[in-house]
């Protein structure tokens, strides 16, 4: 059989999506790359990242929106309809999963809690994406992205490296997503479970939690041990020689990660001797004065060109891009090649670009599913499939 005739993984696997914005969805758009049936159910406005840019064709389909809901049937109910509620339960009672970001006293008072759905459906996986854990003392707390970056300490990273000490966000919704990617694993680690063992189970993904998880990976650093051996922040990247190296024509990324790719980005540079300084003759003592030896690549960077570095760090197996503006990013030959950005018509939005699913199967490859839907487009289609039953 050939590869592209397989049947998704996750095909006939059928989520309910109560989620808004870019946390949720961005799980439930990497379930339905990979196969499953998510039905997003909206209020009669709309999510809310629908309108989260201004260059929107159609009011409700703007960028964000087209990227990340792509994949899913939209379904309009309105929750705080008893009837709408009603069909809520008909769906959840024929599903595999159900994933919503409400919040616990909401969630609660609509009747669709765990305990409740778990009665309708005892198989239901019930997902929880929630700012904070519920052990904790922030529990209640509404959380976005930039609320996350906050409170993790990692709008202050920056002011490490740069000696400013005005706290900035990275620019990107960081937290909302590497939230949502430990939705889809846990999602798919209880499809697992219940696969072997017959069994639904309530999972919560908190993003505070997820986001601190992330970050203290190499950020705990010296407080790693007990007593501390040294302070929270991994050296290297907190350093602030650590930039883009100038050329003569822009700007070029250089890793001498390792110890031994030292000698040769040096002896490629023209200047080994470097290495031979009493500041640099040990490892302990080169990795002390990691500073010191970025400013002395720095200073030797500007003499060629980006492209005759790349060629010649290349040719002796050193990790070196271009540093491009982000504008760049469509023209890049590899993901050109790769076929990375796919243009698509949308029915009513025309020609965009999309990008496929990054991860490549061998045997049951996802690919790129529906186009992201109109705000409900779909209830009545559900409806015609049997999807919307009985409470």
């Amino acid at each position: 059989m050939n590869i592209a005739d397989r049947a998704p993984m996750l095909e006939g696997v059928r989520v309910i999506d109560l989620t808004t914005v870019v946390f949720g969805p961005y799980c439930t758009q990497i379930l339905a790359d990979l196969g499953a049936e998510v039905i997003k159910i909206e209020p009669p406005q709309g999510d809310q990242f629908r309108y989260s840019a201004k260059s929107a064709k159609t009011p409700g389909m703007s960028p964000g929106h087209m990227t990340i809901n792509r994949g899913k049937r939209s379904v309009v109910l309105d929750l705080k309809m008893p009837e709408d509620r009603a069909v809520v339960r008909g769906l959840i009672s024929d599903a595999d999963i159900l994933i919503h970001n409400v919040r616990r006293q909401a969630i609660e008072r609509l009747g669709l809690g765990y305990e409740p759905s778990k009665e309708l459906n005892p198989d239901i996986i019930y997902v929880h994406c929630v700012g904070f854990g519920s052990d904790g003392p922030y529990r209640d707390l509404q959380a976005y992205d930039d609320v996350i970056q906050a409170a993790s300490g990692t709008a202050t990273l920056v002011c490490r490296v740069d000696g400013d000490p005005r706290p900035r966000y990275i620019p990107s919704l960081i937290a909302d997503k590497v939230a949502g990617l430990h939705g889809a694993y846990a999602v798919m680690a209880a499809l697992i479970h219940r696969l072997r063992t017959g069994e639904g189970q309530f999972v919560e993904i908190p993003m505070f939690e997820t986001f601190a998880h992330f970050m203290l990976k190499e950020h705990l650093a010296g407080e790693t041990f007990d007593p501390p051996v040294g302070p929270i922040g991994y050296p290297r990247q907190i350093d602030p020689d650590r930039q883009p190296f100038p050329t003569a024509d822009g700007y070029i990324c250089i890793v001498p990660y390792t110890d031994e790719s030292l000698r040769p980005v040096f002896t490629v540079l023209g200047a080994p001797e470097i290495l031979d300084e009493q500041r640099f003759a040990t490892r302990s003592l080169r990795w002390a004065n990691i500073g010191a030896l970025y400013q002395a690549i720095a200073t030797l960077t500007p003499r060629r060109t980006t492209a005759e570095w790349l060629k010649a760090f290349h040719e002796v197996s050193i990790p070196a891009m271009p540093v491009r503006d982000i504008a760049d990013i469509r023209a890049d030959p590899h993901l050109q090649a790769v076929n990375f950005f796919v243009r698509r018509e949308h029915p009513t939005e025309g020609a965009y670009f999309d990008m496929k699913a990054p991860v490549r199967f061998g045997v049951a490859p996802g690919s790129l599913a529906a186009h992201a839907p109109m705000i409900g487009q779909d209830t009545e289609g559900i409806r015609r499939d049997g999807w919307i039953g009985a409470p």
